[in-house]
């Protein structure tokens, strides 16, 4: 039997430099990850946290962080009681030059048989990546409501 896990993987016109910055700093993250900041000095072992709107919604450990061609972190959810009470899951984004565009690889994996954080992740992903492809290839990212992806209290 197969483990649960996420895969994503997308194109998009940029070099890994900018994919990696638009990745960790919280000017571009604000801009397609529903206003969410990332805090993390991206060293191996620090600690990682999404705080969308002022409130700590996801923390994690920094795993590994080979800039500008991987990067891993432990990632638990901390606001949904159901998915906060799941054990921490792994996140894992790898870069790869393709030409003038990067392939981007997100795995995220670790979930446990019948998770409800697989189901969240599995409508968040492919809209937070969307919003970063857009962002990155045409200077703008769709506003997708967070709601829409049933993300509750953050309108």
């Amino acid at each position: 039997m197969s483990k649960p896990e996420f895969v994503y993987v997308t194109y998009i016109e940029t070099t890994p430099e900018k994919l990696w910055e638009a990745l960790t700093n919280s000017e571009f993250t604000r801009r397609y990850w529903f206003d969410t900041e990332v805090e993390s000095d991206w060293k191996v072992g620090s600690p990682f946290a999404l705080v969308m709107k002022g409130v700590t919604t996801d923390t994690g450990e920094i795993l590994e962080a080979d800039q500008p061609r991987r990067l891993s972190y432990t990632f638990k959810h901390e606001v949904n009681e159901d998915m906060r009470n799941e054990r921490p899951t792994r996140v894992v984004f790898t870069l790869e030059p393709w030409g003038n565009l990067v392939k981007l690889s997100v795995t995220h994996e670790g979930f446990a048989a019948g998770s409800k954080l697989l189901d969240g992740i599995s409508k968040g992903w492919p809209a937070i990546l969307s919003g970063l492809k857009s962002l990155l290839e045409t200077g703008k990212a769709p506003t997708i409501p967070p709601a829409a992806l049933g993300i509750e209290g953050f309108e």
